[in-house]
């Protein structure tokens, strides 16, 4: 039996929402394979900073608290986790004893680098940009990682 063309309307009409709500949040998450993450270091106007296998600037945010993320729904919309399939891989300058996971409530796997849950900014268009750099949203400071696994204060030029 073929389904009726209201049959379909009314079947797109329902999933719509679920769909276009998903958008940047659903974005790759993950590194650009969906497979283990790769950190490495790289230089910037900030010094030499935390970036995914793509180059990307990654980010700490101060509302996180013992290793775990306080970022989801709308934040990780905008500032999407960086997330791993596998034990994270260190290239680099990067710390491995610094390396670490962390179990979202989603229950994936967010990368971790000196007790810091990591994220990217939507902002930053292409690798090297740290527009995300002394943002304040969600309720606190973001900021890029050192290759210590601290936050760098100070500002972006």
């Amino acid at each position: 039996m073929k389904p009726s063309l209201s049959l379909l309307a009314l079947i797109a009409a329902a999933l719509t929402p679920a769909i276009l709500t998903a958008g940047p949040a659903m974005s790759s998450p993950t590194t650009s394979s969906g497979q283990t993450a790769k950190l490495a270091l790289s230089r910037s106007n900030l010094g030499s900073i935390l970036v995914d296998n793509r180059g990307r600037t990654l980010y700490l945010f101060e509302k996180d608290k013992r290793g775990k993320s306080s970022c989801d729904g709308a934040c990780a919309t905008y500032w999407p986790p960086l997330l791993t399939r596998g034990t994270p891989a260190a290239e680099r300058g990067v710390k491995l004893s610094l390396l670490g996971v962390t179990r979202r409530a989603s229950g994936v796997m967010q990368v971790t680098y000196g007790g810091h849950p990591l994220y990217r900014f939507a902002g930053d268009a292409k690798p090297g940009q740290t527009s995300g750099q002394n943002s304040h949203a969600f309720g606190a400071d973001w900021y890029v990682v050192s290759s210590a696994g601290k936050k760098i204060e100070k500002a972006s030029r």
